[in-house]
Parts: structure tokens; C-alpha cells; sequence
């Protein structure tokens, strides 16, 4: 066998609200994802729920407002 310490099952995707633009900005908020650091650093301990709930339910509150709507 040449991998024995291979995982038999792929790793299931994780849910991630980052896009690519990681800059914590002056009100400690990612400018991308507008996650705090915390919660970036703490994001692959968090459970599919609270990722979710976070995603769905938090973030969109902290995403600055375009203007016009």
C-alpha cells in the first residue's frame, strides 16, 4: 500500500463565506466576508450550524449597505 495514512473518504467541503479579499478593516471586520478574526480563526471548529447561522444570519447585518436601496 503507498498512502496507508490516507482517508479512504475525500473530506466533505466546508462552508466558507471568504471570497478572497481578507483585510480586517478599522472595525475589526474582514472587508471581504466581514467576519471578525476571531471568528475567521475559529471558523473550521464551528459546527455546519453555527457556520450557517452565521452566514445567513450575521454577516448579511454587517455587510455595508449599498447605496440607493
Amino acid at each position: 500500500m503507498l498512502f496507508p495514512s490516507l482517508p479512504k473518504t475525500p473530506p466533505k467541503a466546508m462552508l466558507s463565506p471568504c471570497i478572497g479579499i481578507c483585510a480586517i478593516d478599522v472595525d475589526g471586520l474582514c472587508s471581504g466576508c466581514h467576519r471578525t478574526a476571531g471568528e475567521i480563526a475559529q471558523w473550521m471548529y464551528y459546527t455546519d450550524a453555527e457556520r450557517a447561522q452565521l452566514m445567513h444570519e450575521i454577516l448579511p447585518l454587517r455587510a455595508p449597505q449599498e447605496a440607493g436601496k
